[in-house]
This record gives structure tokens, sequence and C-alpha cells, in this order.
């Protein structure tokens, strides 16, 4: 069976987003191109990477004297990005791997999500099974700054972090083991 794919080739919104309160969001990857929408569900530490990753890339790029595209060091204004997720967010699927490139014909940070494989499905006579489904999204190098610079933020907006033992302070309290404790 092919691979869907949910494609994103000049999208008009792509954004890390979260649904429910902190110690039990869930994130999503969401690209929005005209009417058409799609979210992927991300851990945390997924959103986190990407960001870091693609500011990484962004960063590179400008330092590369052979990069004939002009990469902003900044987010320009006008793509700031601070409102909450398209609603409904209708979940395609929960991402399992995820890949990073540059695309230096259209100057586009390309991510491709694809779902976790559930390794009891998986044909031991198969060498690398094709996805179900997968989210292509094409961000240019504006986009993919403000991109960056909204995850950190959300990523970042969760539950404060204990001073003594660095671990998230939940709501209803929290009981503070330090690391030489455990």
């Amino acid at each position: 069976m092919p691979t869907l794919v949910h494609a994103f080739d000049w999208p008009d919104r792509v954004v890390v987003g979260t649904v429910g309160m902190p110690g039990s969001r869930t994130f999503y990857l969401q690209a929005r191109e005209g009417t058409r929408t799609a979210a992927v569900a991300l851990e945390k530490e997924q959103s986190a990477v990407l960001a870091e990753t693609i500011d990484r890339v962004l960063d590179e790029l400008m330092d590369d004297s052979d990069n004939k595209w002009s990469v902003p060091a900044d987010v320009p204004a006008e793509l700031v990005d601070d409102d909450p997720l398209d609603l409904p967010v209708e979940e395609e699927f929960r991402t399992g791997s995820m890949r990073l490139t540059w695309d230096p014909r259209t100057a586009q940070v390309v991510v491709e999500a694809f779902p976790i494989v559930d390794v009891d499905d998986l044909d031991p006579d198969e060498e690398e099974p094709e996805p179900d489904e997968a989210l292509l999204v094409r961000m240019p190098v504006g986009t993919a700054r403000a991109f960056v610079q909204r995850t950190r933020a959300v990523v970042q907006s969760g539950r404060p972090q204990c001073p003594r033992c660095g671990r998230p302070i939940d709501p209803d309290g929290h009981e503070c083991v330090l690391p030489d404790e455990e």
C-alpha cells in the first residue's frame, strides 16, 4: 500500500503547539495550507530537538560562504505566530522518527515526520518497511526561524522547575528528591 503523505510545500502556517495543562500536555506539529490542516503528535523532547536542529541548520547556512540564499539571523516581525493551534486539532498519527533536510533549489527547510512503528508488526525478512503515513512540511527560512522561536517558547512554557532538584513542580505539590538521595 502506498504511503499517505500529508504534504505542505508552501504552508500558510507551521507551528508546534499544545493541548492540555502543563504536566499533561500533548505537543503537536501542525501545518496549514489554505483550508487544509494536518497535525501530528510529538513528544516535548522531539519538539525541542527539532527546534534546536533547525536553528543549527539555519546558522550553518548563514555562515556558509557558498550559500546564495539570504538567511535571517532573527525572526522577521511579520512571521511571529503566537496564536493557538487551529481547531479542531485532529491527530493524523503519533510521531516516531523525523528527518530534516535543506532544499537549496527552493531555499526551504524540509521536515518529515513518520509514525511510531510497532516492532511486533515488523516482518523480519523486510529491511525497512514503508510507513503508512508521513507529514512533509517545507518551510522558507524566515518561517523556519519563526518556527524555532515559537517552539522554544512552547517547550519552556510548561511546569516551573524546582530550584533544589530541577524537576517539574506539579500544581498539586512536589516531592523534592535531590540527585544524591535517589
